[in-house]
């Protein structure tokens, strides 16, 4: 058979597991119950080949990695509310106008989504390229010494981002669930039977996590954005990293694909440090209830890629 690749994401108070034709999430409830939304996922490669060809791949991967995570996360924000919090929800909807749960619907999400990358672009690119330009009496205008600076600006922005929210109290939950997310996936990478007691012997940090992703694009957007003419300029250099983003994407997950085939070799495995070290702060030691959550995620996503369907679980 052939090699079957999965991922994942935590949420709140769950994971979200993907295999290469399904999506599950498991959430457990307030009151213990773990609840598992399910179903077959078409890849886009099979509708349009064009998907399929490096550097395009990795772009649809990162779009689409958005959509269905901010899905799972509503999800499992509405699942991992409390009776009291889910009636004042349905109170607040009744009045509102809204039917049904707090699902949030197409436009609700195409919203969501653009404040989120929006947030993301000023933050950790067009930020840094402001800050960089207001150094450039210090700096000098070197093209390369420029977009040196600023690549090391963004991940200072990017590493304190992190830093600041490993700090609260609710993410530290979720960075638990990341941890068992990972444990789980390396001991399906393994070929263990998917126990609490195998998994929990697992490494929490894995190289093919979305930190490590995160981090690389960081890096390669140094070499890009280098390419960009010193003459232009602000808002030409503003919205050429924005139109860049993409390839950027393309190129990081090239890399991250690459390397996960060839994590033996020495000089992969030193540049996967820094990510797996980035990886201490958003990963956390999960309990024996949360790998048990991360377990059934996976389970149910193998289920269903391998072709196993029941109707009233797949939504």
């Amino acid at each position: 058979m052939d090699k079957i690749y999965v991922g994942g994401q935590a949420v709140i108070e769950g994971v979200m597991m993907r295999a290469p034709r399904s999506v599950a999430i498991a959430v457990r409830r307030a009151d213990g119950e773990i609840v598992v939304k399910k179903e077959l996922v078409v890849p886009l490669s099979e509708r349009f080949p064009v998907v399929k060809l490096p550097i395009i791949r990795g772009a649809v991967a990162l779009f689409t990695s958005l959509i269905i995570g901010i899905k799972a996360l509503n999800f499992s924000a509405t699942e991992a509310m409390t009776e009291d919090e889910k009636e004042k929800e349905g109170a607040k909807n009744k009045e509102s106008g809204k039917e049904g749960g707090s699902d949030l619907s197409s436009w609700a999400m195409a919203g969501t989504m653009t404040i989120a990358f929006g947030f993301g672009i000023c933050l950790f690119f067009l930020f840094p390229l402001y800050l960089t330009k207001l150094l450039t009496p210090v700096i000098g205008d070197n093209n390369i010494v420029f977009n040196l600076v600023d690549g090391v600006i963004r991940v200072i922005v990017f590493l304190l981002y992190i830093w600041a929210i490993s700090r609260m109290e609710d993410i530290q939950r979720v960075f638990q669930y990341h941890g068992a997310e990972h444990k789980s996936i390396f001991a399906f990478e393994a070929g263990d039977e998917l126990t609490v007691a195998n998994v929990g012997r697992y490494s929490r940090l894995h190289p093919r996590c979305g930190t490590s992703f995160l981090l690389i694009v960081m890096l390669v957007s140094i070499a890009v954005f280098s390419l960009i003419p010193k003459l232009w300029p602000f808002y030409l250099k503003a919205g050429s990293r924005i139109v860049l983003l993409p390839m950027i994407a393309g190129i990081s997950y090239e890399f991250l694909k690459w390397s996960a085939t060839h994590d033996n070799h020495p000089l992969v495995k030193m540049i996967i440090t820094p990510g797996l070290a980035l990886q201490r702060l958003t990963t956390r030691e999960p309990d024996d209830k949360q790998l048990e959550v991360a377990i059934c995620a996976l389970n149910e996503a193998l289920e269903v890629n391998a072709g196993y369907k029941d109707d009233r679980l797949v939504v």
